[in-house]
C-alpha cells in the first residue's frame, strides 16, 4: 500500500466519523434539568419542545421525545462557545436567524452514522443498472443526497470505477448534506484506519494511501477518487436545490427514518422529477414508502423506481 506522510488533517478533526444516540436515555424526573442533577445549563421541558419544533422547521427532524439527554449532550458546547446561560437563551439566538449558529444547531442534533459499502446489495445493483444506460447516454450522473462523512459517496465512486475500469468514469457523482462539519470531513477523505479494515487488500491499494508517522492510524482517499465527487451542502427542505442534473441514481438511505410522514412524501415527490425516466431510487433497509406509492413502486431490495414520470424529459424540477 502506498505510504504518506504530507501534512494531513490533525487527527482530532477526523476520528470521529459518526454520533450514536447513547445520550437519549429515557425520562428521569419532572425535567431534563433535573434528571442528572449535573447540568451545567438551565433546561426545561419547554426548552426540549421548542428545540424539537426548531430543528424540524429548519431540517424536517422529528426528534423522539425521549431524546432529552441527547439534546443537552449535543447543543451544550454551543451554549459554551456562545457563552449564554440557559437553553432558553440559546434557542432565542438561533430564532433570531444567526445563520451560522443555525447551521452549527443542526450539525449538532444530525447523525452521522455510516460505512463504506453500507449496504452491499446497492453497489452491484447501482453498477448493472449503470452499464444499461450508457449504451445510450454519453454521461450519467448519480446523487447521493445524505452524504454524511463521506463515506457513500466514496463508495459509489469506487463502484463506477471498478465498474469502468478507469478514474475517468462516464458517471458524475454528486454528494450533498445539510451539516456542514460533515461536508468537511468528506472532502478532506481522511479517516481513522478502523473504517476500512473490512475493505478488501485490492481496494486499499487502489483507492487509499496510509498515514505515518504523526498519521499513523488513518488512511486518505486517493486524490484521482476524490475529484470523481463533487460536495454541496444542501438541505432537503430547501425550496430550492442547486443542482442543474437529473439523475440515473439517487441515493437516499437512512435519511426518512427522521422525517415525519407528510415531510418523507413532500421529499419523495421532489425526487421524481430529478430522475432519469429509468432512474432509481435506493433507500435504507429500514425505509418503506408505502405512504408515497402513487410516486414510486418498489422494484428491488430497498430500491424503487418512480410511477408516471413524464417521459419527454419536459417535466419542470422543483
Amino acid at each position: 500500500m502506498n505510504m504518506i506522510q504530507g501534512q494531513w488533517p490533525a487527527a482530532a478533526t477526523v476520528a470521529a466519523t459518526g454520533r450514536g444516540d447513547a445520550g437519549g436515555a429515557g425520562r428521569r424526573g419532572n425535567s431534563p434539568q433535573g434528571a442528572t442533577g449535573l447540568h451545567q445549563f438551565r433546561y426545561t421541558d419547554n426548552d426540549f419542545e421548542r428545540i424539537r419544533e426548531l430543528i424540524h422547521r429548519c431540517a424536517g427532524i422529528s426528534l423522539n421525545p425521549g431524546k432529552q439527554h441527547m439534546v443537552y449532550s449535543r447543543l451544550a458546547r454551543r451554549l459554551r462557545v456562545r457563552r449564554v446561560p440557559s437553553f432558553a437563551d440559546y434557542i432565542d439566538l438561533v430564532e433570531r436567524g444567526d445563520q451560522a449558529e443555525i447551521e452549527e444547531f443542526i450539525n449538532a442534533l444530525t447523525t452521522n452514522l455510516t460505512a463504506f459499502f453500507r449496504e452491499p446489495h446497492h453497489f452491484p445493483l447501482l453498477a448493472r443498472h449503470l452499464d444499461r444506460l450508457v449504451s445510450h447516454r454519453r454521461s450519467l450522473a448519480v446523487w447521493s443526497s445524505a452524504a454524511s462523512s463521506g463515506e457513500e459517496p466514496y463508495s459509489l465512486a469506487m463502484t463506477v470505477v471498478e465498474h469502468f475500469g478507469s478514474f475517468n468514469p462516464p458517471v458524475k457523482i454528486y454528494a450533498s448534506d445539510i451539516d456542514t462539519s460533515a461536508l468537511d470531513r468528506a472532502r478532506r477523505g481522511v479517516y481513522a484506519a478502523e473504517r476500512v479494515r473490512d475493505m478488501s487488500p485490492s481496494r486499499m491499494k487502489r483507492f487509499f494511501l496510509r498515514g505515518e508517522g504523526k498519521n499513523a492510524g488513518y488512511v486518505r482517499v486517493k486524490p484521482e477518487l476524490q475529484r470523481l465527487v463533487t460536495f454541496e451542502r444542501l438541505n432537503l427542505l430547501d425550496e430550492q436545490w442547486p443542482l442543474a442534473e437529473r439523475f440515473d441514481a439517487i441515493f437516499c438511505r437512512n435519511v426518512m427514518i427522521y422525517f415525519d410522514k407528510t415531510t418523507q412524501y413532500q421529499v419523495l415527490k421532489r425526487f421524481v422529477p430529478r430522475l432519469q425516466p429509468e432512474g432509481l431510487l435506493f433507500a435504507g433497509h429500514s425505509e418503506s414508502f408505502h405512504q408515497a406509492s402513487d410516486l414510486f413502486r418498489l422494484c428491488g431490495k430497498t430500491v424503487y423506481s418512480p410511477v408516471g414520470i413524464a417521459r419527454d424529459g419536459n417535466r419542470e424540477a422543483p
